[in-house]
């Protein structure tokens, strides 16, 4: 299973994570993106098309 994070310092708010995987991303109270479940298996290549699709890179494998 892969695990991942948001920096919210460097998050910009594209929303393109959360438009690609809305079961992984979602909008946290302060505008930015972050993980709101685990990435389960059958998840896992829609979680790495949305961190490859980051225009500013601020997901993170962990």
């Amino acid at each position: 299973m892969t695990e991942v994070y948001v920096d919210p310092g460097i998050c910009i708010s594209c929303g393109t994570c959360i438009d690609m995987c809305p079961e992984i991303y979602d909008w946290d109270d302060e505008g930015k993106a972050e993980v709101v479940d685990e990435v389960s298996n059958n998840l896992e290549e829609c979680a790495q098309e949305a961190l490859e699709s980051c225009p500013v890179e601020a997901i993170k494998n962990i």
